[in-house]
């Protein structure tokens, strides 16, 4: 068995996430190789997208959310994706059960103590009628049927328990953390066409078998607790142990064995990587549950201080070498560590491209260390 080195690992994952060279390829496309693009705040996918695509404008994705080409909704690990909208058609099922452990958590349950979670659902989906709510006008209502109780996090359960599709003004490109114009409508309704299902278990395992393949494809190779960090899911060995004949194996760094498409191919890991700026939350980083690929264990805690947070970082060389932030019209720049002057030419260069792109006009830098210890 092939043994891969970390930097072959690191090559691979740039490679097919179209970081070691931005694409021609359409946004459509992109989204559909990733699977689905994060979305937490709507910004943040069009920057993922410039990242990776040539030429990319904002009126581009704006589009496919207003054709109703590209949905936001609850998806992977039961957070916001943009998912091309027949993907979302057939993942949606398959990652239900994740959506609804999250909605039997302590934090929703506690608030919705006594409450059938099909009779809350089935409420939500009247009160929504077969059209659009706001967000904030669902748990408003669901309150007033509810008193004593957070409207919101009851939304929230709701959302987590049914396919509901955010409105194209939702994902649109606007004010950065602006998250008050989300508006729900159920996604068979937005879509125009049901949701698929799963008659058997049969048709379940094929569709994860297909899920597995198409992350191999964007995010191999790659290990079964990496699939699994990343969609949610459990109890996939079986699943890929089922798909041996179609998959190869190796060796990684530290003996674990790593899966990928048999014909998938790897490049040089001596391919040069360019420097790239990633959004907050961005795929490349998340893809694994080890990210030592794309990001030290040193550097981690900088990136990702809690569950509920990852910085927007830039690339040097293929791995997470800082941050970087947006405030009125300012990039400022926060190396972990001295930048060479190649390297930090490199940087400013994409991070000038990048203030075009968002609207802003300064590239600053901060002090690592005060940043580090703040």
């Amino acid at each position: 068995m092939t043994t891969l080195p970390l930097r072959a690992l690191n090559r691979a994952l740039m490679d097919r996430q179209f970081l070691l060279r931005r694409t021609d390829r359409t946004p459509l496309e992109v989204i559909e190789r990733l699977v689905a693009l994060q979305a937490q705040e709507p910004n943040w996918a069009y920057v993922g997208l410039w990242s990776r695509i040539h030429a990319f404008t904002q009126s581009e994705l704006t589009a496919l959310l207003e054709d109703r080409q590209v949905v936001r909704s609850a998806l992977l690990r039961s957070t916001q994706h943009l998912a091309a909208a027949d993907d979302f058609r057939r993942l949606r099922p398959l990652l239900q059960p994740v959506l609804g452990r999250t909605a039997g958590s302590p934090h929703f349950t506690r608030n919705s103590s006594g409450l059938d979670a099909a009779s809350l659902v089935a409420e939500g989906l009247g009160l929504l009628a077969g059209g659009t709510l706001p967000r904030k006008e669902l748990a408003r209502r669901l309150a007033e049927r509810h008193p004593g109780r957070d409207g919101r996090i009851l939304a929230g359960q709701v959302e987590l328990c049914t396919p509901l599709a955010h409105g194209a003004t939702t994902g649109a490109w606007g004010s950065w953390g602006n998250r008050s114009a989300v508006s729900v409508t159920p996604a068979e309704v937005w879509l125009g066409q049901p949701m698929a299902t799963a008659a058997t278990a049969t048709a379940t395992k094929d569709s994860a078998k297909e899920l597995i393949r198409r992350y191999l494809a964007a995010f191999g190779p790659a290990g079964v607790k990496d699939v699994q960090a990343w969609c949610g899911l459990t109890r996939l060995r079986e699943v890929i142990a089922d798909m041996r004949a179609e998959l190869r194996r190796y060796s990684g760094p530290d003996g674990r064995e790593l899966i990928d498409l048999a014909d998938a191919e790897l490049p040089d890991p001596e391919t040069l990587a360019p420097v790239r700026l990633l959004p907050a939350f961005d795929n490349a980083l998340l893809g694994h549950a080890d990210r030592t690929r794309i990001i030290s264990d040193e550097d981690r805690k900088w990136v990702m201080p809690g569950q509920a947070q990852v910085r927007p970082t830039f690339l040097v060389d293929g791995w997470v070498h800082g941050t970087w932030s947006l405030d009125a019209g300012t990039l400022r720049l926060t190396p972990f560590r001295p930048l060479c002057a190649t390297d930090r030419a490199a940087l400013e260069q994409e991070a000038n491209r990048l203030l075009q792109f968002v609207g802003g006009s300064v590239v600053s830098y901060s002090d690592p260390v005060a940043a580090q210890s703040s």
